[in-house]
């Protein structure tokens, strides 16, 4: 797993903290947008992508946070994704991330659910996908400062894993689409 300089020009461009976040309503009906430094200052509801990635083993890809990142730095994520941009579809934001983050195109991703999470001044209408990858990462240097691989016993058991990507994992658990112990 290498990471590639910031200006390599086969990555997406760095999204930057004045980006348009889109805003949603306590129901996930879209009202508006905002800088992304205003979202988090007053903490508005907005959309996520969760993208949990699986290789051929059935572990789980998971990335150290970069002491850089705004929210959680250094934490653990067990899904590469993020925020959904102002007027922009929930798949092709999981498309962005996940090529953002990990390098990863081309590869289907499967809709898996929607969760909310409502912790920590977070307010957030998530969007579960799942992929299958065992191919090589290319980590994002801005945002990720490693990854490996693990099971999905060992991923939930870490020290360090952010809540909403733990919440994340467990709604895929709960109805289904993950099983603990395969």
């Amino acid at each position: 797993m290498t990471a590639k300089p910031p200006l390599d020009p086969t990555l997406p461009a760095p999204r930057m903290a004045d980006e348009a976040i889109q805003l949603v309503d306590a129901r996930n009906r879209p009202c508006g947008s905002a800088p992304r430094a205003l979202m988090r200052r007053f903490q508005f509801w907005h959309r996520a992508t969760y993208v949990v990635v699986l290789n051929r083993h059935g572990e789980i890809c998971v990335q150290r946070r970069t002491l850089a990142k705004e929210v959680f730095p250094g934490g653990l994520d067990l899904a590469a994704g993020g925020v959904v941009g102002a007027g922009e579809a929930v798949h092709v934001a999981a498309c962005r991330e996940l090529a953002e983050e990990l390098g990863i195109r081309g590869v289907p991703l499967r809709h898996a659910g929607e969760f909310c999470h409502d912790r920590g001044g977070n307010h957030i209408f998530g969007s579960l996908y799942l992929v299958e990858y065992s191919g090589p990462l290319t980590l994002q240097v801005e945002e990720v400062a490693d990854a490996f691989w693990c099971s999905l016993e060992e991923a939930l058991a870490l020290d360090g894993v952010t809540p909403d990507t733990r919440q994340a994992v467990e709604a895929l658990i709960a109805s289904g689409w993950l099983e603990a112990g395969r």
